[in-house]
């Protein structure tokens, strides 16, 4: 029986690594990270997850099989893999049964939650739990394992159900067998076995699958089937090394010799599966794919030549597409009352990189190219090759280009981003250089209809399937493996948790030490959950104590409530609440409680960039400072920051008399603030008596005077703090987005997937919302708290919205978060970066 994972220690003959021998002794977290950096030898990479298999709801795609002997009827476990594809629709998934009324299957619903059902009767359904988790992040991939034991005398323990290792334990609906139950799994003569289908007819699967394990006659858990990454932090496959009983198979999907061998068992079972509707013709319907959870190198190959290098692969994005997607969102179908605008789930800033597009219909209303803002319509710089007329089309204008290309026609864009350039090809023939001297950011790979009549469809191929012509020279396929290594997620003494990461916790009233952030924080913002209470702000650069505290959603002075309860030290993993005074606040007894904390450089020391001298502690590795400073009350002095690059984001506060909370932000009109503590429209520096901040630089901002005085960032003789946030690429994004008023909300795109999401709509008068992943653990996240203001934690009274492994989705059409045509700030922390992300 093949195993194709690293399993702990790959043993050769101890000598030196070469890029022809993988001789050495290599633990697996080296393996690991020598593979992430493309430094492990070629030859001697390890064999992961190969191939994965596209199953097209559009092609009533699905397996089945008759099974001749009987297995074990009351224990089972399925584990799979799955990216998903079409979204809000009912579709069955992995190993299924049905015979007459009788069933058992695993179903995402039309509101992309999961029913398990072990057993149907025809009138009641005997083991049936239903997820109020939902599962709509088509950008990367799910691990589901169910296992099964209806011998087990508690009845929650007769149905597990585990996402990417974790034990689902809330659900809308949850009935179990009774004690004992003889199920229809893995029962003989059943001829209603399938895979992706129901009864092989209806609910079909729309997306990819890999990995699938079935084991008869144990109930197991996902250990068996995956692990924690040592360095990444991330849930990942191993491979299955137990028994599987008599009915059990696995199936890995990776023998191509035809569509009958995609079907067979490689557990030693010989259970294979007949496969139903599923190609392997070169072209658009090829279903074998390279779009896989793990990231591998092929055996000897010299580069990324196009549909060899596996990962998680680039597809269109239906969280921000106004098309209609099938086929694992690999084709595209517009509609004709509007132009419509479809980019990729992968954004790159470097590198370069090749992708092919053929149109099935109509293909002559294509224009394709690339975006900075992948949105539901352009807002960004666009850069494209319209197909009726062969003009290259930006906002610099409409410019004659090359050849006119339609339906058939293979069309390539080489996008290079090292040297600024994008070309496109037609059917293998280059029509030159488009566009030069690209503006830097992030693009996406787009197509747009012009809207000049008829219905567009077509299919994006990224590399997942083979290429219809050999990319250029150096270019590369679009999947995570090929995405840059970030700075931090990539190591395990650089997890994003290392420098943010939230904890929950219960006051006492008395001395309370919180523990488990997981290292000393040098900022730690306090709010109530259960009860309406101040959020508490206190950092190691101003010190701990009981005069220290600084309120968001008041203006009074650092320790004007210094009979509050207050922070009293900063620990090594983590910090200590003092005991009541007078006034509960951040330890209000058996009141609940989120502590967000940011990693600086300890105390901080002092800075002299500026025209002011300053006290900073600066993590120049996440982007975070802390900024002690006294003011001069001299207009335009500068206070150096110590983050060596231009923050997007400063919050200034000062110390020592009672002024609001002044806010520079990237996504704001140049010269423009807003305050941390009110739920006041941005406006004009000079609008405000008491002034801001801007212009920052990459070692200083700046303190404007506004219309009297700048008392708020640089009164004479007052002593302020400021926080500093600097964007790092996979760690933390700054930026903007334009809400759309609808249940299907703006899609923003950060790189990552987002551990913490702060938002205010910058142009009208809505406070600010801070979500995170401590507090809605999965999908709709909608527990709000506001900066600006005492109130208990609320569900969806500040919106909700969905975290995904490259961003958030807004999710209500709540005019606090997601108004139609309005602006809205926002700050986001990661959990995971996008190039080692799982979907959530």
């Amino acid at each position: 029986m093949s195993k194709r994972y690293p399993g702990g220690i790959i043993r050769k003959t101890p000598q030196t690594p070469s890029q022809t021998s993988a001789q050495g002794i290599w633990d697996m977290a080296s393996v690991t990270q020598a593979v992430k950096e493309n430094t492990w030898p070629i030859a001697g990479v390890p064999d992961p997850i190969s191939k994965s298999l596209r199953f097209r709801s559009s092609a009533s795609a699905y397996m089945n099989r008759t099974f001749t002997s009987s297995g074990n009827t009351q224990k089972f476990t399925q584990s799979i893999w799955c990216k998903r594809g079409t979204l809000g629709a009912y579709q069955t998934i992995g190993y299924t049964f049905f015979t007459g009324t009788y069933n058992g299957q695993m179903r995402f619903n039309s509101n992309d939650t999961l029913d398990i059902y072990v057993y149907y009767d025809g009138s009641s359904y005997t083991g049936q739990l239903s997820t109020t988790q939902v599962f709509r992040d088509p950008s990367a991939w799910y691990h589901f394992v169910l296992a099964v034991d209806t011998t087990q005398s508690t009845a929650s323990n007769r149905i597990k159900f585990y996402v990417n290792g974790v034990q689902v334990t809330a659900f809308g609906t949850a009935n179990y067998p009774n004690q004992n139950q003889a199920l229809l799994w893995n029962a003989s003569g059943n001829t209603g076995y399938f895979i992706n289908a129901q009864q092989g007819s209806t609910y079909f699967f729309d997306g990819y699958i890999t990995e699938l394990n079935y084991i008869d006659g144990q109930a197991l858990t996902p250990s068996s089937f995956g692990s924690t990454n040592d360095q990444t932090g991330v849930w990942q496959p191993i491979a299955y090394t137990g028994t599987y009983g008599t009915n059990g198979f696995y199936l890995p999907f990776s023998n191509t010799a035809s569509t009958s061998t995609l079907g067979n068992d490689f557990s030693g079972n010989s259970n294979n599966w007949t496969t139903n509707n599923i190609s392997l013709t070169s072209g658009t319907t090829y279903d074998s794919m390279n779009d896989v959870p793990t990231q591998w190198i092929p055996y000897n190959t010299a580069g990324d030549v196009g549909a060899l290098w596996r990962g998680n692969y680039c597809t269109f994005n239906p969280l921000q597409n106004n098309g209609t997607l099938t086929n694992g969102n690999l084709t595209l179908s517009t509609s004709t009352s509007t132009t419509n605008v479809t980019a990729g789930t992968i954004g790159v800033s470097s590198g370069k990189w090749y992708w092919e597009w053929v149109a099935s219909s109509n293909g002559g209303i294509a224009s394709i190219g690339i975006s900075l803002y992948p949105g539901t319509t352009v807002l960004g710089d666009y850069y494209l090759y319209q197909a009726d007329t062969g003009n290259k089309d930006s906002l610099a204008g409409v410019v004659s280009y090359g050849a006119t290309y339609t339906t058939g026609d293979v069309m390539g864009v080489a996008l290079d981003l090292d040297n600024g350039t994008l070309t496109f090809y037609k059917n293998n023939t280059s029509q030159g250089v488009a566009y030069t001297s690209l503006p830097s950011g992030t693009y996406f790979a787009q197509i747009t209809d012009r809207n000049v009549g008829g219905v567009l469809v077509g299919d994006i191929n990224f590399g997942q399937r083979p290429f219809s012509y050999t990319p250029p020279s150096g270019f590369k396929t679009l999947n995570t493996t090929n995405l840059p290594t970030p700075t931090i997620g990539a190591t395990a003494s650089t997890q994003a948790n290392d420098y943010f990461n939230p904890v929950l916790y219960t006051g006492n009233g008395t001395t309370n030490a919180i523990t488990g952030v997981g290292f000393q924080p040098d900022f730690v913002w306090l709010k109530g959950r259960s009860d309406a209470l101040f959020n508490g702000l206190y950092d190691a650069v101003r010190g701990a104590g009981s005069t220290k505290g600084l309120y968001s959603n008041d203006t009074v002075a650092e320790g004007t409530y210094f009979n509050f309860q207050n922070l009293i030290s900063f620990d090594s993993n983590g910090f200590t609440l003092g005991a009541t005074v007078n006034t509960n606040n951040i330890n209000l007894n058996a009141a609940t409680f989120v502590g967000w904390n940011w990693k600086a450089n300890g105390a901080g020391s002092t800075n002299t960039a500026g025209t002011i001298t300053s006290t900073v502690s600066a993590s120049t590795a996440s982007g975070f400072s802390i900024v002690t400073y006294t003011g001069n009350g001299t207009n335009g002095s500068t206070v150096g920051h110590g983050l060596g690059v231009t923050p997007g984001m400063v919050i200034v506060k000062s110390r020592t008399s009672a002024n609001d909370w002044a806010v520079y932000h990237s996504g704001l009109t140049a010269g423009n603030m807003v305050f941390l503590n009110t739920t006041g429209s941005s406006q004009t520096i000079t609008t405000y008596d008491n002034g801001g901040i801007y212009p920052v630089s990459s070692s200083t901002f700046t303190t404007a005077q506004g219309g009297i005085t700048q008392n708020n960032v640089n009164g004479s003789g007052i002593t302020y703090v400021a926080y500093c946030f600097a964007e790092v690429a996979g760690y933390s994004k700054i930026g903007s987005y334009v809400g759309n008023d609808s249940a299907d909300g703006t899609f923003i795109y950060t790189g990552f997937r987002p551990a913490f999401i702060l938002y205010k709509k910058a142009t009208g008068t809505d406070g600010w919302v801070i979500f995170d992943t401590k507090r809605n653990t999965y999908n709709v996240v909608d527990s709000a708290l506001q900066p600006n203001t005492s109130g208990a934690e609320a569900s969806s009274a500040a919106g909700s919205l969905d975290i995904v492994s490259n961003g958030f989705k807004q999710r209500n059409a709540n005019n606090i978060a997601n108004s139609s045509s309005f602006t809205y700030i926002y700050m986001a922390f990661a959990e995971f970066p996008f190039k080692f992300s799982l979907a959530r």
